[in-house]
C-alpha cells in the first residue's frame, strides 16, 4: 500500500521507470525458481575388452585343430589299449596242465598217468570204515577231474573193508557224473584191503603223478618219483 501511495504522486515518466524495473524483477524470480530442464546422463563409454577378460570369458570354449583327440576320446584309446593287453586269466584246463608239468625237464601234452587216492580227495569220508555206509563225492573236484583226464589216464584207489564199500563208491562216482563226463571209466577205480596194496598199485602203473593223504604212502613212493 505505501509503494502503490507514492507510485500515485510520480510523473509518468518515473511511473514507466518504475513499472519497466518491476516487470524485469518479476521475470528474473520467474527465472531463479522455475525447475531446471532434466539434465540428459551421457552414457558411460565402456572400456576395451583387455586379453585377461577375453580369455577368462572364453575358458569354456575349447579349441581342437584338425588331427587332435579330445581328452575323452584319450582315455577311451587307453582304456582299449589297457583291455587289450592287460593280463589274461588262466583257464582251469591251462591250471591244471601247469600243476601236472610242474617239476619235470621237460613238458609233456600228453602224461602217461595219474593215480590218486580216494577218500580225503576224491571223496568227503576220510576212512574205510565209513564207506560201508555211504560214500560222497566232493563237488569241486569234478571240474578238475575231468581236465586231468583229457591230459593222462587217472587211476583212482582205495582201500575197502568190504565189497559193499566198493559198490557205495562206485554208485557215488556214477551219481556225480565222473563216468559219462569224460575219460575215466570204472576199470579205473581199483580197490584193495591194505594200504600196501595201494603202494603195489603205484609201483605197477608207474603214474607221473601220484595223490595221496597218507605221510607213510608217500614216503614209500618218494624213491619212485626221484
Amino acid at each position: 500500500m505505501i509503494l502503490t501511495t507514492s507510485l500515485l504522486h510520480q510523473d509518468p515518466r518515473s511511473v514507466g521507470a518504475i513499472a519497466g524495473l518491476a516487470v524485469a524483477i518479476i521475470f528474473t524470480y520467474r527465472l531463479t525458481r522455475s525447475p531446471a530442464p532434466p539434465t540428459r546422463r551421457r552414457p558411460k563409454r565402456q572400456a576395451p575388452t583387455t586379453s585377461s577378460t577375453a580369455i577368462s570369458t572364453q575358458s569354456n570354449i575349447t579349441l581342437m585343430p584338425s588331427g587332435v583327440y579330445s581328452s575323452s576320446e584319450d582315455l577311451r584309446a587307453q582304456n582299449t589299449f589297457d583291455e587289450f593287453f592287460q593280463p589274461v586269466k588262466p583257464t582251469l584246463g591251462q591250471i591244471v596242465r601247469q600243476k601236472l608239468n610242474e617239476g619235470r625237464k621237460v613238458t609233456y601234452i600228453l602224461l602217461n598217468a595219474v593215480t590218486c587216492r580216494l577218500l580225503g580227495v576224491i571223496l568227503e569220508e576220510s576212512s574205510p570204515e565209513e564207506l560201508q555206509t555211504k560214500a560222497t563225492v566232493r563237488p569241486s573236484v569234478l571240474d578238475v577231474l575231468l581236465e586231468i583226464t583229457k591230459f593222462c589216464d587217472l587211476y583212482l584207489m582205495e582201500r575197502v573193508i568190504d565189497d559193499e564199500s566198493e559198490k557205495n563208491v562206485l554208485l557215488a562216482l556214477e551219481n556225480a557224473g565222473i563216468f559219462t563226463s569224460g575219460g575215466l571209466v570204472k576199470d579205473k577205480v581199483l580197490f584193495c584191503s591194505t594200504e600196501n596194496g595201494r603202494t603195489s598199485f603205484v609201483r605197477q602203473l608207474e603214474p607221473d603223478w601220484h595223490i595221496d593223504t597218507n605221510p607213510e604212502i608217500v614216503s614209500q613212493l618218494a624213491v619212485l618219483f626221484d
